[in-house]
């Protein structure tokens, strides 16, 4: 499992810092979930517990009871839920089963505070994210 989600998370821009070994370390605490067509995986307003990656499936992301956009393998949700516990932002169903690498923040945290390099590395790669964010808003 951990060669299939390495693959999977090096696709992810909050890890794209990591290099082989630190994708290994947190690929081996990711368990792979499977999540019925139709069934809200996370709901907008609802606190999250945890990151996921997809592996097969097709799910729909809505805001507002609006459709904004469709995930797909290879596509990610959930990330700010690995550092905060602020309520999700969109409501995630598939439209098929699918299924997914996810981690709860309670695992996460264990691998970051174990490991300063990957600590470092996620703090650039936010930094950065929020800069962008930032730029756009100007």
């Amino acid at each position: 499992m951990a060669d299939a989600t390495v693959d999977l998370i090096r696709q992810t821009p909050l890890f794209a810092g990591l290099d082989d070994r630190e994708l290994k370390e947190i690929a081996r605490s990711m368990s792979e979930r499977t999540f019925p067509a139709d069934r809200p995986v996370v709901e907008e307003g609802q606190t999250g517990i945890g990151f996921f990656v997809i592996a097969s499936g097709i799910a729909v992301v809505s805001v507002g009871g609006r459709e904004v956009r469709t995930l797909q393998p290879g596509d990610h949700f959930g990330e700010i839920a690995l550092i905060t516990d602020r309520p999700r932002t969109a409501t995630i169903v598939p439209e098929t089963e699918l299924r997914c690498y996810g981690i709860t923040a309670w695992d996460f945290r264990g691998v970051v505070e174990s490991n300063g390099s990957i600590a470092w590395k996620l703090l650039q790669t936010m930094a950065q994210r929020l800069a962008d964010a930032e730029q756009r808003a100007d």
